[in-house]
């Protein structure tokens, strides 16, 4: 098990592409999410819920994922979408984009192998676990939930990484909302947010080696009324 230690947990967390088939225990999962909901929301509101779907829910997501992203069935995400990125945030995309094909060995013009990538997020990168995030559609339409929504799932996957797992928070699993919805049981009470794939890392996944690049404190801060 990997040290507590916050700073050791935050500085060492990466994202997670690649997973050994062993299943997780439902009860580390529980404390997991235990941990996780010690996050901060607005007036104490917690509007967040999770759907934990593992074994054969979870293949059959997959399976509807992957058979409606191939053929054109448009994205039915049910958050806002920003569209394409533009400026500095493109170029971290491309950064990022091209430091895992360099580990996977995917080369820039094999379109074979940018499909197969891209259809492992589609499987929720054939994790063990997806902890579907949802909330309250009584709220939806404001951005306070989403908002902390993001702060628990920040929460989850670094409480994961204390506990040895590994996770990436992945948007393409829940592109297709009506089969995420259907076969993990969510209600139309609930909004979907995002899904966590989450599972004992494989340390063999090149993938995984990778860690993303930051940006500085002087790049992303601005000090107003400090003594230099």
């Amino acid at each position: 098990m990997r040290s507590s230690n916050y700073d050791e947990v935050v500085l060492g967390r990466r994202s997670i592409r690649g997973y050994k088939p062993e299943p997780v225990p439902k009860a580390l999962i529980e404390e997991i999410i235990a941990l996780a909901m010690r996050a901060p929301s607005s007036l104490n509101t917690q509007p967040w819920n999770f759907y934990v779907v593992t074994g054969e829910p979870l293949d059959r997501i997959r399976a509807g994922n992957t058979e409606r992203n191939l053929a054109g069935t448009p994205d039915s995400r049910e958050f806002r979408s920003h569209g394409a990125y533009e400026g500095v945030h493109r170029e971290r995309q491309i950064e990022i984009a091209k430091q895992l094909f360099a580990a996977m060995g995917i080369e820039r013009h094999n379109q074979e192998q940018r499909r197969d990538w891209v259809l492992r997020g589609f499987r929720q990168f054939d994790a063990p676990v997806s902890i579907v995030v949802t909330y309250d559609r009584s709220i939806h339409g404001g951005d306070i939930g989403p908002f902390d929504c993001g702060a628990v799932t920040n929460a989850l996957v670094n409480a994961a990484w204390s506990r040895g797992l590994g996770c990436v928070i992945n948007s393409q699993g829940i592109m297709q909302s009506p089969v995420v919805r259907e076969h993990a049981g969510i209600p139309d009470d609930q909004v979907i947010m995002i899904c966590v794939a989450m599972g004992w890392p494989d340390d063999d996944f090149p993938a995984n080696a990778v860690v993303s690049n930051r940006k500085s404190v002087n790049e992303a801060a601005v000090f107003v009324g400090f003594d230099d």
